[in-house]
């Protein structure tokens, strides 16, 4: 039986959700660095079925470090229009060919952006209101190795490197992330004048929450100033409706605070996004793996969004944190607050971690010696079935954003 070396310790620390000020963010899927999030995971998915299907394993590739350059537009009321198109280089390593088969990792690469985004985006016109290009080189012959060792059960890790995660999310927490989704999900699907680049920033001090939306408008779907300022009003009223339903604290909720309608300076886009008029991304700038910006948390600076699945430690094990944070809180009664940090060694089997570090916040009465216990088990079984999250992560079960 492995014995793997997991710390169980008390955290020094009040809870998060006791401290004094919060802040938390989250960039909807519209914004520019949560487009370059989602392209390079969904082209990250696609290549892995492309090896799958083709040579029955899935072989090394990276997608992490695609970008995108803002585009140029002239907004209006009733429809303005694109002037220059937004431009997105899906940037990487992929292996082109295996025993002799060529494989279509370009054409792959850019369908995958193209249904992304048509699904999630479908006011940007594919080919004329943004393009998208490729330039996926071969990988490291070392990391190759180190990354197909044949008959391994266990991958090993491609990278010293580290992945956070806590559980369970705070009230401010919940709210901001419930926020942004609802937006862009059933609200959005009944006002189609909220474009996807939706950024929700929420602010505790002490029992008072504040939250700062900022909501593109789609300018095909606004006659005037008159019907903008109702849609900004809709919004605001939606949010704090949301956001009530979840907290007893006081809630204050602003939309779009930098408009000046004087001077006709108001948050009107020709496609939902502001990638259209002058603001770039890159992947791995925006939500971290479990969809939020926590600057109260410890987060690691590795982009989640494109890396391999298998051994890719800047994405398996932020990934993995984060769900032995929620089981753990979700099976062991009495914890407070909970943050699981692992820490790899490149060559080490990734169900190995050079740490498992795991800090306690316990509920008051409770003795941490009294659920060490549960917790260790917990931790153990989630790293002993660490290939989970790969085959997860490609069925499209774990959101990476």
């Amino acid at each position: 039986m492995t014995e793997r070396n997991i710390a169980i310790e008390a955290a020094e620390r009040h809870a998060v959700e006791d401290q004094g000020v919060e802040i938390v963010e989250r960039k909807g899927i519209g914004h520019p660095d949560s487009i370059c999030d989602g392209i390079a995971e969904s082209v990250s998915r696609v290549l892995s079925n492309l090896y799958l299907d083709r040579v029955g394993k899935v072989l090394h590739y990276n997608t992490d470090e695609t970008q995108l350059v803002a585009g140029e537009s002239a907004p209006g009321f009733g429809g303005g229009e694109i002037v220059e198109p937004i431009y997105v280089l899906i940037v990487g390593r992929a292996t082109r060919s295996y025993e002799g088969q060529t494989l279509p990792v370009d054409v792959t690469a850019i369908s995958a952006a193209r249904d992304y985004l048509n699904e999630h985006i479908p006011e940007l016109e594919f080919g004329s209101d943004i393009v998208v290009d490729t330039r996926l080189g071969e990988g490291s012959g070392d990391l190759q190795d180190v990354f197909g060792e044949e008959g391994a059960e266990v991958p090993m890790s491609n990278d010293t490197s580290f992945g956070v995660g806590h559980a369970p999310l705070t009230e401010t927490e919940e709210i901001v992330l419930t926020v942004e989704r609802d937006l862009n999900g059933p609200y959005a699907a009944d006002n189609p004048e909220l474009g996807p680049d939706v950024k929700v920033m929420g602010k505790r001090e002490d029992d008072q929450i504040d939250i700062t939306v900022a909501a593109a408008m789609v300018d095909a779907h606004i006659d005037d100033l008159d019907d903008y300022d109702a849609a900004v009003e809709r919004v605001r009223a939606h949010v704090a409706d949301v956001a009530s339903g979840l907290t007893d604290r006081r809630v204050h909720v602003d939309v779009n605070t930098a408009d000046d309608y004087d001077e006709g300076s108001i948050y009107l886009t020709v496609t939902g996004t502001s990638a259209e008029m002058g603001d770039d991304g890159s992947v791995g700038r925006g939500n971290r793996a479990n969809g939020l910006i926590t600057p109260n948390r410890p987060m690691s600076m590795e982009a989640t969004s494109g890396k391999n699945p298998v051994n890719h430690i800047g994405k398996i094990y932020n990934l993995l944190s984060t769900d032995i944070a929620e089981a753990v809180v979700s099976e062991v009664d009495g914890i407070r607050d909970l943050q699981v940090r692992l820490l790899s060694q490149i060559g080490r089997p990734i169900d190995e971690p050079h740490i498992a570090d795991t800090k306690v916040v316990t509920e008051p009465g409770v003795d941490l010696a009294d659920i060490e216990p549960e917790i260790r088990a917990i931790v153990d079984d989630r790293l002993a079935n660490v290939t989970d999250v790969t085959r997860r992560v490609i069925d499209g079960e774990l959101s990476t954003f």
